[in-house]
């Protein structure tokens, strides 16, 4: 880097209006062999995957908690996950952050006909659905995509990828008429589970019983992350309440028994449905 261009980044890097471009440049210097951060240029596509999964975790937990003032470094976050990932693209000769801004921009003109092209735009929400998976299929099939399953991505949360699956064999008619039929089939799997005759077989069955649990959502229209995600919550909110009222007693967990923890536990529970 020559002195000239080194100030010219130097500027942009310090300038706090600098937006996108200042964010991009900030990511080539790290990753500059020449003085950049040595973390930074260990990293590979496999190692920071794990924390673009995290950081989109992090945005969907702020917006759950309505924490507003957190999303906006929370998306930033994520956000520098792609510029991190393109900046590794282009050092390989993959494609530059501006592919992706590219790719994504014609995708959404691809997919919303009725927004930037001549289709009617009078629709409901449920037909831009239908059509939107139309126009999904067809990408897939100019991939060579032509399995029913294929593009469903291997890195998701288990539970979402179980949803994602169902529904793409359900589009093709593979699924129970009603929730009758998986309530059945989850009364049948727990039966498996307790029934199984080593920690392999139980293991397998757990699976089975999840992917049920994953399909019962499904039917009934409720996003299985975001359920045990307001389970976790409310196991969280009783467990301090039971903390708390120990600690007021001079006691901490450790020193009580399930008893008095579980008398605790309802406790919070009623105190919860009294506010």
């Amino acid at each position: 880097m020559t002195d000239l261009t080194k100030a010219a980044s130097d500027t942009l890097v310090h300038d706090p209006k600098g937006g996108m471009p200042r964010l991009v440049e900030i990511m080539r210097r790290l990753r500059d062999p020449d003085g950049g951060c040595p973390w930074d240029l260990e990293q590979t596509f496999a190692t920071i995957a794990p924390y673009t999964i995290e950081e989109a975790f992090e945005v969907a937990d702020a917006i759950e908690r309505e924490a507003w003032d957190e999303l906006k470094g929370e998306l930033g976050d994520l956000l520098f996950q792609s510029v991190f990932h393109a900046q590794m693209a282009s050092e390989a000769g993959y494609f530059e952050f501006n592919d992706i801004a590219d790719t994504m921009s014609d995708k959404m003109v691809s997919r919303h006909p009725h927004v930037f092209g001549d289709e009617n735009p009078d629709k409901s929400a449920d037909q831009q659905t239908v059509d939107w998976e139309k126009i999904k299929a067809a990408e897939r099939a100019s991939k060579a995509q032509s399995g029913v399953l294929d593009g469903v991505a291997m890195g998701l949360p288990a539970l979402m990828r179980a949803v994602k699956l169902q529904n793409r064999a359900a589009r093709v008619g593979f699924d129970w008429p009603s929730t009758d039929e998986v309530l059945d089939k989850l009364a049948e799997e727990v039966l498996e589970v307790q029934e199984a005759p080593t920690p392999e077989d139980r293991f397998e069955e757990f699976g089975d019983l999840m992917f049920v649990m994953a399909n019962l959502a499904r039917h009934w229209k409720i996003d299985p992350e975001a359920a045990l995600r307001a389970a976790n919550a409310k196991f969280t909110r009783r467990f301090e309440f039971i903390e708390a009222q120990l600690q007021a007693m001079g006691k901490a967990p450790s020193d009580s028994d399930l008893a008095e923890m579980d008398t605790l536990w309802d406790a919070a529970k009623r105190a919860e449905k009294a506010t």
